[in-house]
Formats: structure tokens, sequence, C-alpha cells
């Protein structure tokens, strides 16, 4: 079924477009690299860390994978994701990925959440690690697209809740190493309003990692 589909929708390259693949191994490289440190304008608290600019493959491929329906590219960049982690990670400790979370509504546009789909595949080769999808947004969340970052701030205040009792007491373990994951940091909107709502819940991020900040 693959080889019939590719005869007659080609696959392409979800950073650069070339034919023949999903993901090339160029593009591929563009995430490969150590982790950087970022400073939001709005600082979430907790140390901050990208694996690539929100420009170029990178940028097309969160997109593509957003706005596109591009569900294969959970694969790559979820494997981006745990090469990342497997770095800045500690060794003697659980490791619990907290996805950032998705309006409802988009979520359902876009056939479920990129950023959980991708979270999920980089547990999937991390030893000792799990998802907890414990973030949800509040009704009355706007859509951050073309909001600036005193306005994001104001969209987003208190917007964010923690769920789910037995996720969230997994997450409260002394021993476990929470970091939230997200595709972009652009202002820290977002990211800080994500590690306020798990402190409400009683929850200690230990750092966020993205694949792309603007």
């Amino acid at each position: 079924m693959r080889t019939l589909l590719d005869l007659i929708l080609p696959q392409a390259c979800g950073g650069c477009g070339v034919v023949g693949t999903g993901w090339c191994a160029s593009c591929a490289g563009c995430l490969a690299g150590p982790p950087r440190r970022v400073r939001p304008r709005t600082d979430p608290g907790v140390p901050c860390w990208a694996l690539g600019p929100y420009s170029g493959p990178p940028r097309r491929a969160v997109l593509a994978a957003k706005e596109r329906g591009r569900r294969d590219l959970a694969a790559p960049l979820g494997l981006a994701l745990a090469r990342g982690l497997d770095g800045l990670r500690s060794r003697d400790r659980p490791l619990l990925l907290v996805p950032a979370p998705s309006r409802r509504v988009a979520a359902r546009r876009r056939g479920g959440d990129p950023v959980a789909r991708a979270a999920r595949v980089a547990t999937g080769w991390l030893s000792d690690s799990r998802c907890a999808p414990v973030l949800a947004t509040r009704p009355g969340v706007r859509d951050s697209v073309g909001l600036g970052p005193l306005d994001r701030r104001r969209n987003l205040r208190d917007g964010i809740r923690a769920t789910g009792d037995s996720l969230l007491a997994l997450l409260r373990c002394p021993n476990v190493e929470v970091v939230l994951v997200d595709d972009v940091l652009t202002t820290g909107a977002t990211a800080r309003e994500s590690v306020r709502a798990l402190a409400r819940a009683g929850v200690s991020a230990h750092g966020v990692l993205v694949t792309c900040a603007a």
C-alpha cells in the first residue's frame, strides 16, 4: 500500500520538500546537535532548551506536523527529542515528559496533538521514561498566533490546568525528573503557565525542551 501511495502521491520531506522520503538526512541533521540553552522573554522559572531555531527545515517540519496533517513526522521529531533529552537528563532518575497543552478544537482539527504524539515517540527511545499528558487549556483560551508577548500572557493567564489524579501522583514523586516538552518556544508564555499549572498541582518541573525556539 505504501508503494502504491508513493506512486500516486510521492512522499516529500517535511523539512525541505525533496521527493522520496518523509524526512531526509540533511534535515535530520538540523536537529541532531546538542540542545542549546534559550532564555525567552517570559521566564518560565526553569531552564529552557531548544533543539534548533524556528527557521528552515525545523520550522517547516513543525508546521507540517501541526497544520498539514503530517503525522508521520512524529517519528523523526520524537527521535530528535529523545536524543536531546538523553544528553540533558539525570541518569539515576525516572524521566516524565509532560506535553504542553493544545486547545481541544485545535487538536480535533489536527487529528490529535502533535506535541503529545512526538513525546510518546521520544519515551519509546528512552529508558525509564513515560509520557504524562496532564495539562489542558481552560475554555476561553484563544489561539496565540498573531498575539504579542503581553497579549499572549494575558490570554494564557491561569488558562492551563493539570488533570489526571494517577499521573499527577506519579509526577509528584520526589525521585522523578519532570520535563515540559513543546514544539515551539516563542515568548515563553505557554511554558510559564504550564510550569505554574504543574506547581499548583504539587509538581515541580525541572526544565523545558522544545523542538524550535524563535
